[in-house]
């Protein structure tokens, strides 16, 4: 437990922050799952069509430092090429 004064306001700080931290992340990996499964059914047009909101996701948490930058892009360009193979 903190002691000092500013541990304690450290505490309260990156507990809230965690908050929206794990919200962010739990968007992230919600969005990339329904992909995948849209992937896996072999929906082109529905996954073409969710693919800028997966996009807009990534990019949220990548902005607010959630998610690595080129993490976010590798799993981008994963899904792209993903949906290119559907037939």
């Amino acid at each position: 437990m903190p002691i000092t004064s500013s541990a304690k306001k450290a505490l309260r700080a990156s507990s809230r922050k965690r908050v929206f931290n794990v919200r962010r992340k739990d968007d992230v990996r919600e969005v990339m799952k329904k992909m995948k499964t849209i992937i896996v059914a072999g929906n082109k047009i529905e996954a073409v069509k969710f693919f800028p909101e997966m996009q807009r996701a990534l990019d949220k948490a990548v902005k607010r430092g959630v998610v690595p930058k080129n993490t976010a892009s590798r799993k981008k360009a994963r899904i792209a090429i993903a949906i290119k193979k559907i037939s």
